[in-house]
């Protein structure tokens, strides 16, 4: 059936410091938590990126154009405070650490693999969480801008079980060494949208591309998007997210 996009109600913003069972009860996640309707079908868990906090994204959500027949719940995680090299050491919030060698697509490239995979445990536990409120695995889709983007690429073709789909903004592949012997069967087809500015002078656009490839290598299908903008979102990306995520969801949660 065809879906009318129209205003979602949105729910109050609540903000919660969950912990996160049966994996790690001690382990806190501060968050933000926003539905778009009554019983929520299905969940975004979106990651923001570095320096950042969890309220970076939430008020994209209303600009969407979601459809109210499409009850989502989107969760937006607040990254652990760590120092940062690339900035000098500053603590700030951050997915993992990262050095300017980091950003640059060669030998001297080599990313922080603790960070990365403490980070990666974090959303498979949140995903977890929503399994046990009700949501099918394939009824979630892991999502992030930049750091956060890497993170969820990371974490969702690691998943042991079949994910709705990935949404990586103005990001780039880490680890992708050790993705082909990681990568899930599960995930093997999931889909992949990447998106990325083309005037972006934090996260090159030549390692976005780099990425894309390496993830094409290891067989996956990537629809890709590029805009005339810095590093940032734009309303015709905000469209084209919301467009993706109504068809990576409408049909699994018509179908169940």
């Amino acid at each position: 059936p065809h879906l009318s996009p129209v205003t979602p109600h949105l729910s109050p913003v609540t903000r919660h410091a969950s912990p996160l069972t049966p994996y790690s009860s001690k382990t806190m996640i501060e968050h933000i938590e926003l539905v778009t309707g009554a019983n929520p079908k299905g969940t975004v868990i979106w990651m923001h990126g570095l320096g950042a906090d969890c309220w970076d994204f939430v008020s994209i959500v209303k600009e969407l154009g979601l459809p109210a027949t499409l009850p989502l719940r989107f969760i937006f995680p607040q990254a652990l405070s760590r120092p940062i090299s690339i900035n000098n050491g500053q603590v700030m919030p951050g997915w993992y650490d990262i050095t300017m060698a980091d950003l640059q697509d060669g030998p001297a490239r080599k990313a922080d693999e603790t960070g990365v995979r403490e980070s990666q445990r974090f959303i498979h536990e949140l995903i977890e969480r929503e399994v046990t409120r009700g949501i099918a695995y394939d009824k979630i889709v892991i999502a992030g801008f930049s750091q956060g983007g890497a993170i969820a690429l990371q974490a969702g073709l690691r998943h042991p079980q079949s994910l709705a789909g990935v949404l990586a903004l103005s990001t780039y592949l880490v680890l992708g060494d050790s993705l082909a012997t990681e990568r899930t069967m599960a995930n093997a087809d999931i889909p992949i949208l990447m998106a990325h500015g083309t005037q972006d002078p934090v996260v090159p656009l030549a390692l976005a591309r780099t990425s894309r490839s390496k993830l094409e290598a290891n067989g996956y299908k990537i629809e890709w998007r590029e805009y005339p903008m810095p590093h940032s979102v734009c309303m015709e990306e905000i469209e084209d997210i919301g467009a993706w995520l109504v068809k990576r969801f409408s049909s699994r949660i018509l179908l169940a």
